[in-house]
């Protein structure tokens, strides 16, 4: 009932705010075109979702495809202008994933969309528990991100909001949220992480996934 009731209110809230998304969708999809004319506009790539099947996520590209001499891309700190930044910044290149939870594909509230190689810090039994909700815009992790340097840290915040999960956890996690976009601030660390041994995180760094 409670994951009916999710799903209802995903679809009723995307619905509503992609009339207001929209017009700023568009704008930026016009600033991106005008500083990179030679790059798609929308950054199109393959992510594990629900139940592990993949799907087509969609963000608004915020770095450009420039290459060196040898046709390799050149580093993300080369490639990501001040106009990415600020599209970055603001989360504006999320919007697209409205249509995404629009599609099924997401949820506003859940773990991190991850590449397929990302996926191989877990055990299967753990990528199988992860992936038995959709993923989401924001989540646990999300929020925890200052916390999270590598793919396993990610993955444990990943897990214990799925074996926690409930409709006051996402309310929770969406008003904190709302926090950290117009503050900035997040709260304070110890009521919002659960404790995650340090033994179980390895130390393998996460790479770019632009």
């Amino acid at each position: 009932m409670q994951r009916a009731v999710k799903r209802v209110f995903d679809f009723c809230f995307a619905l509503g705010c992609l009339f207001f998304a929209l017009p700023v969708i568009l704008l930026a999809m016009l600033v991106v075109h005008i500083k990179s004319p030679e790059d798609p506009v929308i950054f199109k790539q393959k992510r594990v979702g629900y139940k592990g099947k993949l799907f087509t996520i969609y963000k608004l590209r915020t770095m450009t495809n420039e290459r060196d001499g040898e046709g390799n891309l050149l580093p993300d700190e080369k490639r990501l202008k001040k106009w990415g930044v600020i599209i970055r910044k603001t989360s504006i290149d999320e919007l697209p994933q409205i249509f995404n939870i629009l599609l099924g594909q997401m949820s506003w509230i859940g773990p991190r969309p991850l590449l397929e190689k990302e996926m191989s810090v877990m055990t299967i039994e753990e990528q199988q528990t992860r992936q038995s909700m959709l993923p989401g815009i924001t989540g646990w992790e999300a929020i925890n991100e200052g916390l999270t340097d590598t793919r396993e840290a990610m993955a444990q915040y990943d897990l214990y909001y799925v074996n926690n999960w409930n409709l006051a956890f996402d309310i929770k996690i969406f008003f904190l949220t709302i926090m950290i976009l117009f503050t900035g601030k997040r709260s304070d660390e110890e009521h919002r992480a659960p404790k995650v041994k340090k033994e179980e995180i390895k130390t393998e760094k996460i790479y770019s996934e632009k």
